[in-house]
């Protein structure tokens, strides 16, 4: 299907009933696979070159009915080539959890689901099971910010965890010895998860909404976002920088990293970057 379709016949068919609808790459896979990486602020349009949609239907109504009336009212030029499958009932719980195992970080430390035994029960494990709110320490980016910490913490220092997300970096600053560990997020949804997490693994941390009157200044602020709102956060996250800490940025595209370092270095001195499948970790000192 081509891109300027996706958008109209993914409203059609939920018009005509689906629960649900998904959108994925159609050449996923092979050398014309297109990933997009969309963001607040980025004009990206959501559709690859050629899509694959999925609309999930209850299985008592006329799923052809339905998917023909939303191609013609989508502006199709005929029955777009489908193909329709039962989905038979499955212990969906159990299914899920079966896609998330340990996951080793370093030496001594470990994100463990909470359905898991640890691996290795004299280290650092941090259960944490997938959530409404991002970081399970599965994407690059969790892992790059995880792997910093784990190296460059020292237990005097004190942690912001900007864009909080599942509380991960937070919970693994506590988790290394931080004096003090503050968690803040724009989704009132993280700060709730975080604060459950946290608990969950008896860390003791602070969580707050963005809107909340600002922690006082700390060692590490580490905000593993994304680039735009990297760059417009760029002077707040300086100011609750200490003189001397760092900032740990993540969530960059390796084609974004110049600019981020251009924008970043009006406050702190950049290192260089360290790279893991495309995504980039960006470390910096803030200068007096």
């Amino acid at each position: 299907m081509d891109a300027h379709l996706v958008a109209g016949i993914s409203d059609a068919l939920l018009e005509e009933g689906a629960c649900s609808v998904d959108v994925a790459d159609a050449e996923a896979g092979t050398r014309r696979e297109s990933p997009i990486f969309g963001e607040p602020g980025s004009e990206t349009e959501i559709a690859f070159g050629l899509n694959r949609v999925v609309a999930l239907f209850p299985a008592d109504g006329d799923v052809c009915a339905a998917v023909e009336r939303a191609a013609v009212s989508s502006g199709f030029a005929g029955m777009p080539a489908c193909r329709i499958t039962d989905v038979e009932e499955q212990d969906w719980v159990r299914m899920t959890q079966s896609q998330f195992d340990p996951i080793r970080i370093s030496d001594r430390l470990w994100i463990v689901p909470s359905w898991h035994v640890p691996p290795d029960a004299a280290a650092l494990n941090i259960t944490l099971d997938p959530g409404l709110a991002f970081g399970t320490g599965s994407h690059p980016t969790t892992r790059l910010c995880l792997d910093w910490l784990e190296e460059r913490l020292s237990p005097t220092q004190s942690v912001i965890d900007y864009g909080c997300g599942s509380g991960i970096l937070a919970i693994a600053a506590g988790k290394l010895g931080a004096a003090r560990v503050c968690g803040i997020d724009i989704d009132e949804q993280a700060v709730i998860s975080s604060r459950y997490n946290a608990a969950r693994n008896g860390v003791t941390a602070e969580f707050t909404n963005a809107e909340a009157p600002l922690p006082p200044p700390a060692d590490i602020v580490i905000a593993n976002i994304l680039a735009n709102p990297l760059k417009v956060l760029a002077p707040l996250l300086a100011r609750l920088t200490l003189p001397g800490g760092y900032v740990v940025l993540s969530g960059i595209l390796s084609a974004q990293a110049a600019e981020m370092v251009a924008i970043y270095r009006n406050w702190f001195d950049m290192e260089p970057a360290t790279i893991e499948q495309g995504w980039v970790r960006l470390t910096g000192s803030r200068r007096s």
